[in-house]
């Protein structure tokens, strides 16, 4: 199968399984608001720690890449919003208020630095970040799926949404396989020689 094949072939499944997944949520509005305020709880926690990262990240080409990610993800929550007004789904604002605390609480955790940021902490970042963009991908996905029955929903808008989330996640991956190698030299002193 080719590169091409490959690729349709997994678009194919990931629609398929977001179907399934708008299938079983469609039952109930009640059940897309969870589902939509979970989404946007997970946005709210991206979006700080991707403005932590750009920001620790100073003057470097991997703070502009994390720059225009940050800016990205400020618009995917925003269109998530107008999706859950065009649905009416009311926004849950203890759940955005728990992962904004729970992105901050993050950064107490136990990287070795007590009083500087861990030569770790940009690879974990990244790798976290990747993480919430494969959630919000399959987010798309299952609206994607519910478009077709519901004409309030933009496919064409999600198409393109599921697309950014698809490239995003290609971004971050080469960003951490860079960090990684990084790390990997930082803590290797032998192959500085």
């Amino acid at each position: 199968m080719t590169g091409s094949g490959t690729a349709q072939s997994r678009t194919a499944r990931s629609l398929a399984a977001g179907r399934k997944a708008a299938a079983s949520i469609s039952g109930g509005t009640n059940l897309i608001a969870i589902y939509l305020n979970d989404h946007l709880a997970g946005a709210t926690g991206g979006t700080e720690l991707a403005r932590r990262a750009a920001a620790a990240a100073g003057g470097t080409a991997l703070a502009a890449n994390l720059r225009r990610f940050a800016d990205e993800v400020t618009q995917d929550r925003a269109t998530l919003l107008q999706i859950m007004d065009k649905l009416g789904v009311p926004v849950r604002r203890y759940k955005v208020y728990a992962a904004w605390a729970g992105e901050k609480a993050g950064r107490l955790k136990l990287n070795g630095h007590l009083t500087s940021r861990s030569p770790l902490s940009s690879l974990e970042e990244l790798e976290m970040l990747r993480l919430g963009v494969e959630g919000k991908a399959a987010g798309w996905r299952t609206l994607r799926a519910l478009a077709d029955r519901d004409s309030r929903l933009d496919p064409g808008q999600l198409d393109g949404l599921i697309e950014r989330a698809r490239h995003q996640s290609q971004t971050l991956e080469e960003l951490r396989i860079r960090a990684s190698a990084d790390v990997i030299a930082a803590s290797n002193p032998a192959t500085h020689r």
